[in-house]
């Protein structure tokens, strides 16, 4: 169901917060006797702790994303052949293997406006600086030569923004591959904008998939779950994160408010700067760009946890009743909680999983199953979508079974732990790891 007539943003944020609410308070309904269950195994407030947890508030934010996708119709490019000269800016430490295939994809951009490429060295020592120089001499595009010697991606991109002259800046990390109309669309979409919109997110999907199980769920999780939740906050103007992978920035706004922060998550706080500078960030899904993705558990826990860090460091800048407009709390305030989200999979879902295989069905049983057709409408709603991007694209969406398999079943059992692993990193500071 995608609506024929506009509809405002405001009304579909309160049209799938009605759905949603009317889901949540369904689903209460039913899990009484459930909760009864629990309260005599427990207390009545650690049993409303635990279901909320893990199937009263998921419940409620998965029927909103589903009302909020089954009513969005993004509008159509203003310019759809923009010409605006654009600075692409590749922060780069060690990545000799992948910056000259990187350069080589941006060389053959459709894009008709003029393109620069600053590679900002990070201290690398391997051959990063002459591959990056060579592939821009081969493959015709002009590329320019930083030297950042202080660690920290940050320190990077900054001195990379200070030395850029056009008014917009793309950002893309050294081994992550453009489509060849990603500039374009991401420009388009840019412009197409209203004024207090300063950076466009691209879409991230994965090009190493058949790597092994890990990077083959990882497929899914770019596909289904990273790109839906970016389209959800697209559509109400706030994509949280807008990526230093690959995403598309007014240069003015980046210096106005700081540049890049000394942060973990870097890219996540300064998306909140923006937001809380009353500026807005869009998403655009036609935008595609491939990245490598980790192949390690080891790598993957790391970015992972990470990644939640970064979203506690923007917390604690940032707090969600301090964002000016309504859907900026709204979405940030959704972070506030996944802590408690997943503080509650980990301490209580998974132990009541196992606990179930036993016949123990305290926490984990036969109710615990209305969750699943919610479950497989939102995918298969996201699947749709995803498939008519592709098509228009001219791409494939590949077959992998055994990824999606065990991406439905076990990737959430990886994804709470590791979460709450960066969670009590920032908690107790400890040391930060790029890598």
């Amino acid at each position: 169901m995608v609506l024929k007539r506009y509809v405002s943003v405001k009304k579909k944020f309160w049209i799938s917060q009605t759905a949603a609410f009317i889901w949540m308070l369904f689903s209460v309904f039913l899990s009484l006797p459930w909760l009864r269950e629990l309260a005599e195994l427990t207390t009545l407030p650690l049993a409303i702790f635990i279901i909320g947890g893990i199937a009263y508030i998921p419940g409620f934010l998965n029927a909103f994303l589903i009302t909020s996708l089954l009513i969005d119709r993004q509008p159509p490019y203003k310019i759809s052949s923009p010409e605006f000269p654009v600075t692409i800016l590749i922060a780069a430490k060690n990545e000799e293997k992948n910056i000259g295939t990187t350069i080589r994809y941006l060389a053959d951009q459709d894009y008709k406006g003029s393109l620069e490429v600053i590679v900002v060295d990070n201290g690398s020592e391997d051959s990063t600086p002459s591959v990056a120089l060579e592939a821009g001499t081969a493959y015709g595009i002009p590329v320019r030569l930083l030297h950042e010697e202080n660690p920290g991606k940050y320190h990077a991109l900054n001195k990379g923004i200070h030395e850029t002259m056009t008014e917009f800046v793309l950002t893309l990390d050294a081994d992550t591959l453009l489509h060849k109309s990603a500039v374009r669309r991401i420009v388009s979409r840019m412009i197409s904008s209203p004024e207090d919109v300063c950076a466009v997110a691209g879409t991230i999907l994965v090009r190493n998939s058949r790597e092994n199980l890990l990077t083959k769920m990882q497929e899914w999780d770019y596909f289904l779950g990273i790109a839906a939740i970016k389209r959800l906050q697209g559509l109400y103007q706030g994509t949280l994160v807008a990526q230093g992978a690959f995403s598309l920035y007014k240069t003015s706004a980046v210096r106005e408010t700081g540049g890049w922060p000394e942060a973990i998550g870097e890219d996540i706080v300064l998306t909140w700067r923006f937001l809380h500078h009353g500026y807005r960030v869009y998403f655009e899904p036609l935008s595609v760009a491939f990245t490598e993705v980790p192949v390690s558990f080891r790598h993957f826990a790391r970015q992972r946890s990470r990644w939640a860090r970064g979203m506690i460091e923007a917390l604690k800048e940032m707090k969600p009743w301090h964002q000016p407009a309504i859907f900026a709390k709204f979405l940030t305030g959704i972070n506030f909680i996944m802590p408690y989200l997943d503080f509650t999979y980990t301490v209580f879902w998974i132990p009541g999983l196992i606990l179930a295989f036993f016949g123990h069905y305290w926490i984990v049983g036969p109710m615990t199953l209305f969750v699943l057709p919610l479950t497989l409408i939102s995918y298969l709603s996201i699947y749709s979508y995803q498939k008519k991007v592709f098509r228009e694209l001219d791409l494939k969406v590949r077959k992998n079974i055994s990824g999606f398999f065990f991406f439905v079943l076990s990737y959430q059992l990886i994804m709470a732990p590791v979460s709450v692993w960066g969670y009590i990193q920032e908690v107790f500071r400890l040391k930060r790891t790029w890598k």
